[in-house]
């Protein structure tokens, strides 16, 4: 097989942490970073890989998209120079519309996908969806583009990326809000700050992991844990009334999702 030129087009932390892992993969791509304002580490990453940085636009076999939404109107015009009739484009954008994708850059071939932050580090899950004119070896190939970020999920039909985002892609605040507010929670029944923190964090990292490592349902650990009397069963009483977290968590991806569906619309 050729190898693939890929237009990287904005190379924050998920941008780099795409590029790492096509760079480190068994088939390398011809890569090139586009980023108007390179950090420190992206210029780094260019001097030692002895990429291109900021070339003049021309067309590639694939441009993935990772700047900002916010920006995408502004950047668009930029970005059509990386993309002729048979380049492939793979979107990290959220909020912005496979057809939005189609009309800018002239093309059907288009596939978009919501990752979350722990892609960062290789730990994320990202969900793709591809318009209806795309290849099933184009979904094959943004899968395997996708996979430095963690594991990949897809297709799925377009609409339920809204709820994606308000699962996966808004998930890691939820999770860091949990122990921001556990370790509060300690220090105001009398541990210290310090300990309340390390407390809270261990034991969302140690419950991670286990979840990971049994495979088991995240119901099942709970109640496993959960003895008839006893203090988690005191505790879960509390968070898991009427008004508790399940409400406000189905309340909290509401909200995201409505406001991921505004996105594409420019409100």
């Amino acid at each position: 097989m050729a190898v693939q030129t890929i237009a990287l087009i904005g190379v924050g932390r998920m941008g780099q942490a795409l590029a790492t892992g096509w760079l480190r993969g068994r088939s390398r791509p011809n890569l090139i970073l586009v980023d108007p304002s390179p950090s420190p580490l992206a210029e780094a990453m260019a001097e030692e890989e002895g990429l291109p940085i900021n070339p003049a636009p021309t067309p590639v076999d694939i441009a993935v998209l990772a700047v900002k939404p916010q920006i995408f109107n502004m950047a668009a015009s930029d970005m059509t120079g990386w993309v002729g009739p048979d380049t492939l484009v793979l979107s990290i954008m959220a909020g912005i519309r496979l057809n939005q994708l189609a009309s800018t850059f002239g093309t059907e071939r288009v596939i978009r996908a919501m990752p979350n932050t722990p892609g960062a580090i290789g730990k994320g899950v990202s969900v793709l969806s591809a318009s209806d004119a795309t290849a099933k070896k184009d979904v094959t190939l943004a899968t395997r583009l996708l996979r430095p970020l963690g594991k990949v999920e897809g297709p799925v039909a377009e609409p339920s990326i809204s709820a994606v985002t308000g699962v996966s892609g808004s998930g890691p605040a939820y999770v860091f809000l949990l122990v921001e507010a556990l370790a509060e929670a300690g220090e105001a029944a009398g541990l210290s700050k310090e300990l309340a923190r390390t407390l809270a964090r261990e034991t969302l990292v140690g419950s991670a992991r286990l979840l990971e490592s049994t495979g088991e349902p995240a119901e099942e650990l709970r109640k496993a844990v959960t003895s008839k009397g006893g203090t988690t069963e005191a505790a879960l009483d509390v968070l898991m009334r009427g008004d508790g977290m399940p409400s406000l968590l189905r309340e909290a991806v509401r909200a995201a999702a409505e406001r991921e569906r505004n996105l594409a619309s420019g409100n």
